[in-house]
């Protein structure tokens, strides 16, 4: 479990970094979540998405381009075999860290996406974690598409 003490450090050093396993993903019962699906998945998203139109490579690629181009966002780890990484984004006023994950899925000529992000403290947050879903798909969305 992640301790307390991380509210204090402006890194995501000290959170620890467990891969999601979206086969078998159920929701938590507090609202501080957010899930990004594409259309015909079989998760309990909040948003439904359609396919990147890029390739995998390239989805990856504008995926850490979107998290290093935000403010307090820093890497948490990635799993290049699953298609997975997360990040943890620090909110500006508390500090707090919540953590998000984007799982990438192949696709013909395109890359579905899961995007999740949700709270490690508390229980509420406000909207937060919807609202940086949103915003990390428009910026993902603004990307030029791959040849």
């Amino acid at each position: 479990m992640t301790s307390p003490l991380v509210l204090f450090r402006h890194s995501a050093s000290g959170i620890e970094a467990t891969p999601v396993d979206f086969d078998a993903f159920t929701m938590p019962s507090s609202p501080n979540t957010c899930l990004a699906a594409p259309h015909g998945s079989p998760l309990p998203a909040h948003l439904r998405i359609p396919p990147v139109p890029m390739g995998m490579d390239a989805a990856w690629a504008a995926l850490n381009r979107v998290a290093d181009g935000r403010p307090r966002c820093f890497p948490l780890y990635a799993w290049p075999e699953r298609r997975q990484a997360q990040w943890v984004e620090r909110s500006s006023v508390m500090n707090f860290p919540d953590i998000i994950v984007a799982h990438l899925i192949p696709g013909q000529g395109n890359t579905g996406l899961i995007l999740y992000s949700r709270s490690l403290f508390g229980h509420s947050d406000f909207g937060m974690n919807r609202r940086r879903v949103t915003e990390w798909l428009a910026v993902l969305d603004a990307q030029p598409p791959s040849p």
